[in-house]
């Protein structure tokens, strides 16, 4: 074997061995020491098992939890091993048909109301797993869970009023609630 295709050969081996084993094991063990929750994929517990996670939403369709945004991992919805977005342009007549569906059905759900449906409870996120909705979203919802639960509007406006999360550094993106969070606390209430 010439030394030229030795070298290539060894170079290969060791900048594989160490961008694909060691680089990986450093940065878990690092994530894994000053992180453990991140790196563990800030999951939520309750009673000792895992109910979901702070990152990722969930597919709530019973009247008395909040929904969130509708997910785009088909088949199964808010799926992270299938992220993605529709990709479907606003003139794209199937985003039409998908969205006047979901608002017939958000309406239907809560009594036929005419109040203006927020655009997030309608089209899903840039990844399809959002455990974020706008405040908008949330308020829309909160006679329709408050009924199925028969609890007092005012009583549930409230506790979606504690879980109301700033923008990012104050500045970045917009006022949002998660889903999850809000839905733990109802069942809690």
């Amino acid at each position: 074997m010439p030394p030229s295709v030795r070298a290539v050969l060894v170079s290969m081996v060791l900048l594989t061995a160490l961008a694909g084993i060691v680089y990986p094991l450093l940065i878990l063990g690092l994530a894994q020491t000053f992180f453990p929750e991140q790196a563990d994929g800030t999951l939520v517990r309750r009673d000792g098992r895992i109910v979901g996670s702070t990152l990722i939403g969930q597919n709530f369709d019973d009247a008395r939890y909040f929904w969130g945004r509708p997910s785009a991992t088909p088949p199964t919805p808010y799926n992270a091993a299938a992220s993605s977005g529709t990709n479907l342009a606003p003139s794209n007549p199937q985003l039409a048909k998908d969205v006047a569906a979901r608002c017939t059905a958000l309406a239907k759900a809560h009594g036929n109301s005419l109040a203006p449906i927020p655009l997030d409870l309608v089209t899903a996120s840039g990844s399809g797993l959002d455990p974020h909705v706008t405040v908008a979203a949330m308020l829309y919802q909160v006679d329709r869970v408050a009924a199925a639960r028969d609890i007092d509007p005012s009583a549930v406006r409230a506790l979606v009023e504690r879980h109301i999360e700033s923008p990012a550094f104050g500045f970045l993106g917009q006022r949002r609630v998660n889903v999850l969070a809000v839905n733990l606390a109802l069942d809690a209430y």
